[in-house]
């Protein structure tokens, strides 16, 4: 049994089971110890309690060992590991972005992952007590969310 970090994950709007099961998978191995699902974000279950294959094939038995809790609001969640001490950390292209490199948080942290095409939006960048991004060198934009998720993560936590 691996030590669990205080981090947790915010999985919003992700469109693709299989990108939130390697997720699962990934968070699983740096000690996340919990994932919340927001929005539309599918479940490790379906609404009959029956597992989702498409989840299962690439979270490897994660998705049943990891908690997890699916909140439909996201600032409802939000407000609620505020009142927590949460550090709120949104992982995100934009103007007020820092580099990922450069984020050290010392206190309980929550990073936030958003849709895989139009990302988080600036109502959730707003929340945040920093926004993070992958600097891309290539002549793509951006990493696949379940990539950057795994890039963030082994760095930001120091794993």
């Amino acid at each position: 049994m691996q030590h669990k970090t205080h981090s947790v994950l915010i999985l919003h709007n992700i469109r693709s089971a299989y990108n939130v099961g390697s997720i699962f998978r990934t968070a699983d191995a740096v000690g996340i110890s919990k994932i919340y699902l927001t929005g539309y974000t599918p479940t490790p279950t379906d609404r009959f309690g029956r597992t989702r294959k498409d989840i299962q094939k690439t979270a490897l038995s994660s998705e049943k060992t990891m908690p997890w809790e699916h909140v439909l609001q996201i600032n409802t969640l939000i407000k609620r590991l505020r009142k927590e001490d949460f550090y709120i950390i949104g992982v995100e292209q934009s103007k007020q972005s820092v580099d990922y490199k450069t984020v050290h948080p010392k206190q309980k942290t929550a990073l936030i992952f958003g849709n895989e095409v139009r990302g988080l939006s600036s109502a959730v960048l707003k929340k945040c007590d920093i926004v993070a991004e992958v600097p891309m060198k290539g002549e793509k934009e951006s990493l696949n969310v379940a990539v950057a998720t795994g890039v963030v993560l082994f760095r930001v936590l120091d794993v």
